[in-house]
């Protein structure tokens, strides 16, 4: 009997270590670099010798109000490093009470104080006035017109009525839009529920192309780009993380040419071909914070698809620590349908978007193709079945179990959740 295969999937804070048959088993990582000896140098020559467009201090002028955009306590962005670097560039030029940092939480909740001061360090905190984005608040909001394909675009206020806006975040491959940061910054990150709803409706969603690492002809991003554009950025500053969340890549410069070079690397570093499809595929969330709740978890579901045959079963291992969560609509459009396949034809014959339909969408999508089991040191096997899950109580167990039925049955593991996106090396170069 072979060796067992030691492997530490990414779980909350701490991991979870588990054994799989080193014969049948195959695990798949991002390409791993590294973290930067020099965070602050990296981010500071990213700001000062940009992809495109001249350096941060010649796009700002004394006297001008700046408003940055950044990712929510849900995000690992480094915003402890990279908000200090930006600042120290603006020293000198604009004074901290004309800069606003805004959280572009989407239509996630509002981050507490003590998750800021975690975000961004007390002295960050202390000196810099921070405000959260509310989508559902129509006077913080502003009417931008309608860009994209029809898309109506309200933006937060005081991003709009800045001298000068500045996107900050990281670029990942995203189970929808293609990859994250960049232009995802403004919407949906600082957008009206309406428009956010309007960019994840069924349709758009349920286009092909609406997926992992494509950006040109997906309809999610071509039109978040769209708005980016037409409503105006004028520096965006994006990193690279490794699992350590350390930063292993800078970009800053004009918003599109940045992006796409971000792209690009983000697309060397985690995207992997795997010659077959698997009958057993087990992800994660890439732990903490990224798998606070279930509902991020659907993107390592998401991830895992990509290579499960039909009829092969998924594994999940995401803390939950925030639950569904409670806030938001997705435990709610959940249970509002008996099935898996009964949400995704209701969803797909809806008029009208609802709030967060359109991960239960992909989630549902998903569980047609295969079964998802979840193992969370806090959803039991009651809330799991009312989100239409399994429930695994022991990772190792359950596959075990899964490849016992079929002697031929192999596993493909993803520590690293969607940190990896691994596809079939037939479907795609």
């Amino acid at each position: 009997m072979a060796e067992p295969v030691p492997v530490r999937l990414a779980y909350g804070e701490t991991g979870l270590d588990v054994e799989f048959p080193a014969d049948r088993t195959t695990v798949v990582r991002p390409e791993y670099h590294p973290g930067l000896a020099d965070e602050a140098a990296a981010l500071r020559a990213a700001l000062r010798e940009p992809v495109a467009g001249p350096p941060l201090r010649d796009r700002v002028r004394p006297g001008q109000t700046v408003a940055v955009s950044v990712c929510d306590s849900t995000r690992p962005q480094p915003r402890h490093l990279m908000i200090p670097a930006l600042l120290a560039e603006l020293d000198g030029i604009v004074d901290l009470a004309d800069v606003v940092l805004l959280v572009a939480t989407g239509t996630h909740r509002a981050n507490t104080e003590a998750e800021l001061r975690a975000m961004f360090g007390d002295e960050v905190v202390d000196a810099v006035r921070i405000v959260n984005h509310d989508a559902r608040d129509r006077e913080s909001l502003v009417w931008c017109g309608r860009h994209g394909k029809d898309v109506p675009v309200w933006l937060h206020r005081e991003w709009v009525e800045a001298d000068v806006r500045i996107t900050t975040g990281f670029v990942e491959p995203h189970f929808f839009a293609g990859f994250s940061g960049g232009p995802k910054l403004v919407a949906p990150g600082l957008a009206a529920l309406e428009t956010v709803l309007t960019l994840h409706d069924a349709a758009r969603i349920a286009h092909p192309s609406a997926t992992w690492g494509v950006t040109e002809g997906n309809p999610v991003h071509d039109d978040v780009r769209a708005i980016a554009e037409g409503t105006g950025v004028d520096l965006a500053f994006d990193v690279l993380l490794n699992r350590e969340h350390r930063i292993v890549e800078a970009f800053a410069g004009d918003l599109l040419p940045m992006h796409r070079a971000a792209c690009r690397a983000a697309q060397r570093l985690a995207m992997r071909p795997v010659p077959a499809a698997f009958d057993v595929v087990v992800t994660t969330n890439s732990g903490y914070p990224l798998d606070q709740n279930l509902y991020q978890a659907v993107k390592g579901m998401s991830a895992a698809a990509e290579v499960v045959r039909p009829g092969g079963l998924i594994v999940c291992a995401a803390e939950c620590r925030d639950g569904f969560p409670d806030h938001g609509s997705f435990r709610e459009v959940l249970a509002s349908a008996a099935a898996p396949e009964e949400l995704l034809a209701d969803i797909e014959a809806r008029e009208r978007t609802v709030p967060d339909q359109w991960q239960v969408q992909i989630q549902a999508k998903i569980q047609s193709r295969a079964r998802v089991a979840v193992h969370s040191a806090h959803l039991g096997p009651a809330e799991l079945r009312s989100a239409h899950l399994e429930h695994c109580a022991d990772v190792e167990a359950t596959v075990r179990d899964a490849l016992a039925a079929d002697p031929a049955a192999r596993v493909c593991v993803l520590p690293e959740g969607p940190q990896t996106i691994p596809y079939l090396a037939t479907e795609r170069k």
